[in-house]
């Protein structure tokens, strides 16, 4: 593995499930964390855990989807710790209509805009200074959803998954000779809050089967702490038991139809 004292990385989604996970291990391996999400507190929490275990860690709350707050986060990060080494892109969002039927279009909007859009934004602000430093590693959690789509994730969150995997493999091919590594993760069903949006929310013993936030954070940090010279391009995390999902998919069929349209029940 790497030495990675004094080496930066930047996390989306960092104030729970994957995104706190993987900033905890990777603060562990010496980087020094940054933590971006919505939510100050959830992000001081995760810092002040980072910090008790000997880590440096810098919280900065911002929507993503934003350029502005992308600008800022970064202005600040190059003032405080220098460059970004490692991008994590974990952030993620999904709409509570699944169906395209009657999936409303602020809805499709909104998860492009965090899952898709927002990774476009954040990579494109790190990638000078690490085409310019001829190393640099960009990770983006996309999801088994890019590969097959289906109404429990939803047509938005399927489509902006897929997406992301398609840029990633873009910047692989583009920028690989130049020292950048791009990376896919791409979990199957896993226990994070996403869930808690579903239609049917899984029950807790569903729950325990499922790719936990640990099991991901372990894989991005082996993607990030191998020697350069090798990129796991793409990487496949997902239950070893496969649960009956058809209930779900029926249910999901129906969230947000409008008035007469649903089945009878």
């Amino acid at each position: 593995m790497t030495m990675t004292t004094g080496r930066t990385a930047l996390v989306t989604g960092a104030g729970s499930g994957m995104g706190r996970e993987t900033a905890r291990l990777l603060a562990r391996d010496g980087f020094a964390v940054v933590l971006v999400g919505r939510r100050q507190d959830a992000l001081d929490e995760v810092a002040d855990a980072v910090r008790a275990e000997g880590g440096t860690a810098l919280a900065l709350a911002a929507d993503i989807t934003r350029a502005d707050d992308v600008a800022r986060v970064l202005d600040r990060v190059r003032a405080e710790l220098g460059p970004v080494d490692v991008l994590i892109n974990n952030a993620g969002s999904s709409s509570s209509v699944l169906n395209p039927q009657w999936l409303p279009h602020e809805q499709w909007r909104q998860v492009l805009d965090v899952n898709l859009t927002a990774v476009f934004q954040l990579t494109q602000a790190v990638l000078p200074d690490m085409l310019d430093r001829g190393i640099g590693t960009v990770v983006t959690v996309s999801s088994l959803a890019a590969v097959n789509p289906n109404l429990l994730g939803g047509a938005a969150y399927g489509a902006a998954k897929a997406g992301v995997r398609n840029f990633m493999t873009f910047l692989h091919n583009t920028f690989r000779n130049q020292g950048l590594r791009a990376i896919t993760v791409l979990p199957g069903e896993a226990d994070t809050p996403i869930l808690d949006n579903r239609a049917r929310p899984p029950a807790p013993e569903e729950r325990a089967a499922m790719v936990q936030p640990e099991d991901v954070a372990e894989a991005v940090r082996l993607a990030v702490t191998l020697p350069q010279r090798v990129v796991l391009q793409e990487i496949v995390v997902a239950p070893t038991r496969q649960r009956d999902t058809s209930a779900d998919l029926e249910i999901s069929r129906w969230a947000g139809a409008p008035e007469g349209a649903a089945p009878q029940t």
